[in-house]
């Protein structure tokens, strides 16, 4: 297990287009194979709280739409057992070799894995009860037509979740403004910054998965504390992560300065005990197609 990230982080450059399919898939290409395994309890606690939110159980059909390696994925196949079944669909080949092994190594067989976009997941309508998307709706382009899109795919009264993320406390918060600058403004509307439009609040949420025709919508939240060890462990995480891309936005150059003021400003999240804890807040946005 790799732990420690370089001194200076040298991802390849990203395309032009942020949030464009290709750059995505570029993206969780490269950082899939330490990608949430280099000791941070991060996207684990997040699916696991989906998780007990949307509850599946045995004998039920779920999707995982951006599924990852596996995150929400496996849990999700244990709860429904042998005589369930799941399918999880990523745009990433190697987060998708990593879930399946993952997988083969538990026996879980009742697990299928697709390539696509979740954006518009080829996958059979009316064929699921349960319906999950982890950390993913952010990252479309149209998540109102995404949403739309994958109402068609549950039965009547299926339910879906879809986790995103609330505030950061302020020591993290001002640590990812130090990349501000160098970012284009793809990277800075309210789908990756969550402080404007749907992303910002329980109701845009809310009005957002309602309005692409789903009901009983509701909000639940948690908050995830992130332990680093010490600096160096936080850029290791940077760089396994869809932030890998906002290092890649900063010149070469730079990158000593911006790391350096990152590791100042992390400085003010010290723990007692060692090493350095920030905070997440993370909404769960749960609702039904009408049945």
């Amino acid at each position: 297990m790799t732990e420690r990230g370089p001194e200076l982080p040298d991802p390849a450059p990203p395309a032009p287009a942020p949030t464009g399919v290709q750059h995505l898939r570029r993206l969780f290409d490269t950082v899939a194979p330490e990608y949430d395994n280099v000791g941070v309890e991060f996207f684990q606690p997040i699916a696991l709280g989906l998780l007990a939110e949307l509850a599946p159980g045995p004998g039920e059909r779920v999707a995982d739409l951006g599924c990852g390696t596996g995150a929400f994925l496996l849990p999700a196949a244990r709860s429904v057992g042998p005589s369930g079944s799941i399918v999880g669909l990523d745009i990433s080949a190697a987060m998708l070799e990593r879930a399946r092994s993952a997988a083969a190594a538990e026996g879980l067989d009742h697990i299928a894995l697709v390539p696509g976009d979740a954006a518009d997941p080829d996958l059979p309508a009316a064929a699921f009860e349960v319906l999950a998307a982890s950390a993913v709706l952010f990252f479309l382009a149209d998540p109102s037509s995404a949403l739309a899109r994958w109402r068609a795919l549950l039965v009547p009264g299926g339910r879906i979740g879809v986790s995103t993320f609330g505030p950061q406390d302020e020591v993290w918060q001002s640590v990812d403004e130090v990349f501000t600058p160098y970012l284009p403004a793809d990277m800075l509307d309210a789908r990756t910054s969550g402080r404007r439009g749907p992303f910002a609040s329980d109701a845009g949420m809310e009005q957002l998965v309602g309005d692409a025709g789903f009901d009983q919508v509701r909000t639940a939240t948690r908050e995830v504390p992130v332990r680093f060890r010490d600096a160096e462990h936080w850029q290791a995480f940077t760089m396994t992560t869809g932030q890998r891309a906002m290092w890649g936005f900063v010149p070469e150059a730079e990158r000593a300065a911006v790391r350096d003021e990152a590791r100042r400003r992390l400085a003010d999240a010290a723990h007692p005990e060692g090493g350095y804890v920030v905070h997440q807040q993370v909404r769960y946005t749960l609702a039904a197609r009408p049945a």
